[in-house]
């Protein structure tokens, strides 16, 4: 196929895919694609809001996308695609969370780890109604992991999967999820900054592909009400510099893998600022539900919102479960590594495994906030997890998305779903 542009693209704090297409060599070893800064600004309702670091007030500056010198493969004819890091002034943008789980990683290797992560997306299907409305996926014979047209009678997860392969987007698995109309993607396990890229593609040529037949496959956290979440699994691992997997090298966990689980409920409240970043997040986020409300984890209990994996040695992992579709993939796992690294640096003590079902019983006692406002507040006061993930950073999510928060205050679940729906 011949190349005959590039499209430049990047993950914003909305989790939004900004981009241009740009002439092949434009975005050639050593170039540059520049944006104005103040895009990272720009609500979903197209308001230019003063958000740190923007320069709204300062003349609204540019900011470089510095793409990587390898290109992904493209699912539009014609079309590669550049992904990269953002810089302003010659220095990496502290707005940029790829950059950021960049510097994350290179904090892990200096520790002789080396992060592996695999991540899971859930999403539901909408289709146009006769009223031109758009209704939830009608697919009455759908169960619980099944496959095929039963379980989705216009092919779009054939059609993803046929692509995603096509564009050398690694899927693991697919298949029906626990609602009607309700589907798990699934990624293979990677290098951090790769698994990222994949779940950031896969994402948007899913939703494109969707868009072709006339359908939105969504993201959102819980945009039935009526139904189960969709949520975004983090599992990660890491790797010694021999390539062994130090989670649970001899069945049980390792000091570093309790470390890990140590800082990732410490700083629990505040994550949720971060992984659960919008307002239908939180009907997703309650109690008896297979996310991460409960400050808690266990072995292979899908209830905590930590859940860890020993049985096997060479595949142990650890899960976080509390994200979901509305967090950039790179600010997600970030978050997730730095609070892991916070608990091994700052030596946190291990919280007992939870003993109860988490349905009807259990110990935990600490949960996520009750709304995006609480948790933008609790991710405010916790300061130490806010240095760890770059101050400019966080300032610039928690002013976008009290702003999300203030807008929708009053709006019904059906306004809410309808904002985000064509975004998310």
């Amino acid at each position: 196929m011949t190349i005959n542009r590039t499209r430049a693209l990047y993950c914003d704090l909305l989790n939004l895919p900004r981009g241009k297409y740009v002439a092949p060599h434009v975005a050639a070893q050593g170039g540059h694609v520049g944006f104005a800064r103040a895009a990272l600004a720009v609500s979903y309702d197209r308001d230019l809001l003063q958000m740190p670091g923007t320069g709204v007030f300062e003349g609204v500056p540019d900011m470089d996308l510095v793409p990587d010198d390898d290109r992904r493969v493209g699912w539009q004819d014609g079309v590669e695609i550049a992904l990269g890091d953002l810089y302003a002034r010659g220095e990496p943008f502290g707005l940029c969370a790829r950059g950021a789980l960049r510097r994350t990683v290179a904090a892990w290797q200096k520790r002789g780890l080396t992060p592996k992560v695999g991540i899971e997306l859930e999403a539901y299907v909408f289709e146009r109604g006769e009223d031109g409305t758009f209704r939830p996926y009608g697919t009455p014979g759908a169960f619980v992991y099944g496959t095929g047209p039963q379980n989705d009678p216009a092919g779009l997860m054939d059609a993803i999967w046929t692509q995603a392969h096509a564009c050398e987007i690694p899927i693991e698995s697919m298949n029906g999820e626990y609602d009607n109309g309700q589907f798990e993607l699934t990624l293979c396990f990677g290098d951090a900054i790769k698994a990222c890229d994949d779940a950031f593609l896969l994402r948007v040529l899913a939703r494109e592909i969707a868009a072709q037949k006339g359908l939105i496959l969504t993201f959102l956290p819980k945009p039935i009400p009526e139904r189960g979440g969709s949520g975004v699994h983090v599992n990660f691992s890491f790797a010694d510099e021999k390539g062994g997997n130090v989670v649970a090298p001899d069945g049980a966990l390792s000091e570093v893998s309790k470390g890990c689980v140590a800082g990732l409920l410490h700083h629990h409240e505040a994550l949720a600022g971060v992984l659960a970043a919008n307002v239908n997040s939180y009907d997703r986020l309650t109690p008896a539900s297979m996310a991460g409300y409960w400050c808690n984890w266990a072995d292979d209990h899908r209830m905590t919102t930590v859940r860890t994996t020993v049985a096997s040695p060479k595949s142990a992992r650890l899960e976080h479960r509390m994200a979901d579709g509305s967090t950039n993939p790179y600010l997600a796992v970030h978050a997730v590594l730095q609070a892991a690294l916070l608990g091994v640096e700052k030596g946190y003590e291990c919280p007992a495994e939870e003993d109860l079902d988490c349905i009807e019983n259990v110990r935990a006692t600490r949960h996520t906030p009750t709304s995006l406002k609480k948790a933008m507040d609790a991710l405010e006061k916790d300061s130490v997890l806010r240095s760890a993930l770059g101050e400019l950073l966080v300032d610039g999510l928690v002013f976008l998305k009290r702003d999300e928060a203030k807008r929708l205050e009053s709006a019904s679940v059906d306004e809410v779903r309808d904002f985000y729906l064509p975004f998310l």
